[in-house]
């Protein structure tokens, strides 16, 4: 028995490399992605720590090349699913027990190997099997990763400090237990790090876990669950299961033990998986937590008095780094028409720059988009604006899948603020434009507001206080997460906690202690040191 209240590390946020030419981080990453692209890796399910291998395998393949095979991997099926929930639940009496400190050590452990020995095998995961540039993968796989498990021990922690007052005689307390059944947790391709967090969080405070991990993101996150297992994750905390999500909701989602839903992605999966607990509610043994960050058609908007050259450059970051796939990406703009001319011209002439190709040339500024359901749905969208009488592509509007599922980053300017690829979320390097007249601003803004069933991102750009403090009124409700004079992408543990409402999900603030808190179910514990005696009180005596 631990006798010691301890202090958790202090957090701070990972550094970055620059993989600049003649770095040491460079040399080494190259190595690595050779490495990978040479080898094809066999991946298990994982229950209970046990790899198990199925009749059903299917490939994981390079974005940007296609035909090249990184990885076979087994799919899990009703069996390995209901195996993974009673693991689960097996593993959750002694992972509940376990003392906090040694708890929080797996997790700490884990964010030094991926930080350390492990960075270039994250990083080319993902670069490879998700088609992220360098710079992209360092800020995914290696920071943000990194950062999600250090601060979510550290936000754990300052959970378990919330404690009640106390009267004289009277010791009050707060006992933070884990939710009574097992969470599942199901991530998306487009972050490394959102794969590691959305199981790694419930787990931190004492939860057992069946994740299911996007197939398009299976390498990286195959690696990250061998890293977790490296630093002490004991069997059956997390259990791997690749599967089709039809039979995750048929089977785990039902579950009567199901007590938490951990979840980034489309906003009609949430919806229907909202939808099926709703059916199931009198099934389940306590009301499940449902926690959920969904998609998003973020805004950038300008005044007046934007500097037209750090709007073009936030436009362009904004809108095509990781090929706008990113639920923050900058897809929908509003230009006055004041500063349209020139806007216009260096949006023209930056894109016009970018690179697009295979993530192993470091020249790229993007890849490829992650598989054929995606390049065919982006490019129903460049087709539709390339017929309409509405919209006019001044960039871009190219495609090529013959070799990686590659699409050029392309700018729309339509005269309709409800144009289809201003309103519904596409998911892909496109960014659609509405020049306004200056003299039309609250209209605009009611439009911005409006048009969209999503709240996740947006950032305005203005130089006037007073326009700032208006447009930032106005727009109140329209982003969870905000930003000023800056793109709507890029959001940092402990810096900008991220999460939007609306359509965009619960916005229960990733990254944050908003979200630990989620996942725990507290008691309240009264001691009384001096128990009363006495049955009547005062007001009862006769006068």
């Amino acid at each position: 028995m631990s006798n010691g209240i301890f202090k958790i590390p202090t957090p701070k946020n990972e550094p970055g490399n620059t993989y600049a030419p003649g770095t040491k981080e460079r040399e080494t990453l190259k190595a690595e992605l050779k490495r990978q692209s040479e080898i094809v890796v066999d991946i298990p399910i994982i229950i209970n720590g046990q790899n198990i291998k199925t009749d059903i395998v299917k490939k994981v393949v390079m974005p940007h090349n296609h035909q090249h095979i990184l990885a076979n991997y087994s799919e899990a099926g009703e069996k390995e699913l209901r195996d993974a929930i009673e693991a689960a639940m097996a593993a959750k009496e002694s992972w509940a027990n376990m003392p906090w400190e040694h708890r929080a050590a797996i997790f700490l452990k884990a964010a030094d190997l991926i930080s350390g020995p492990y960075r270039d095998v994250m990083n080319a995961a993902t670069m490879l099997g998700q088609s992220k540039t360098v710079i992209q993968a360092e800020i995914d796989s290696a920071q943000e990763l990194a950062d999600f498990l250090r601060f979510g021990v550290d936000y754990a922690n300052q959970v378990y400090q919330i404690q009640p007052d106390s009267m004289k005689n009277v010791w009050n307390r707060l006992d933070y237990r884990p939710l009574d059944g097992f969470v599942l947790a199901i991530s998306p391709f487009n972050f490394t790090a959102i794969g590691g967090n959305l199981p790694s969080a419930p787990a931190m405070m004492g939860n057992v876990v069946v994740w299911k991990p996007a197939t398009t993101s299976l390498l990286a996150n195959y690696y990250f669950m061998r890293i977790l297992e490296e630093a002490g994750l004991p069997k059956g905390v997390i259990n791997f299961v690749p599967s089709r999500g039809s039979q995750v909701s048929e089977i785990v989602l039902t579950d009567p033990r199901m007590s938490g839903f951990h979840f980034t992605g489309s906003t009609s999966t949430f919806q229907t998986i909202w939808k099926t607990v709703g059916e199931n509610i009198a099934n389940y043994q306590s009301y499940p937590r449902l926690v959920g960050e969904t998609g998003g058609k973020d805004f950038v908007f300008a005044h007046e008095t934007a500097q037209v050259d750090k709007l073009v450059a936030n436009l362009v970051r904004g809108a095509f780094e990781y090929q706008g796939q990113k639920c923050s990406a900058a897809s929908r703009a509003y230009i006055p028409q004041s500063l349209w001319e020139e806007v216009k011209k260096g949006l023209v002439e930056e894109t016009a720059k970018l690179k697009v190709g295979d993530v192993r040339d470091f020249r790229n500024f993007m890849g490829a988009v992650i598989d054929k359901p995606a390049f065919d749905s982006i490019t129903s969208y460049i087709d539709y604006a390339a017929a309409s009488e509405e919209a006019e592509i001044i960039a871009g509007g190219t495609y090529d899948d013959s070799v990686g599922y590659f699409i050029q980053p392309t700018i729309i300017v339509t005269t309709n603020p409800n144009f289809k690829t201003m309103v519904e979320e596409i998911f892909g390097p496109v960014l659609t434009i509405y020049v306004y007249e200056n003299d039309k601003l609250e209209e605009t803004l009611k439009a911005v507001d409006t048009a969209s069933m999503y709240a996740l991102t947006g950032a305005i750009f203005a130089q006037d206080r007073q326009a700032i403090l208006h447009l930032e009124n106005r727009l109140s409700g329209a982003a969870g997460n905000f930003y000023i004079n800056d793109k709507p992408t890029g959001a940092m543990i402990n810096q900008q906690p991220f999460g939007g409402s609306r359509g965009s999900g619960t916005n229960d603030k990733a990254g944050s202690v908003f979200n630990m808190i989620r996942w725990t179910t507290p008691r309240v514990i009264k001691e009384n040191f001096a128990p009363t005696t006495d049955i009547a009180y005062p007001f009862m005596d006769e006068e």
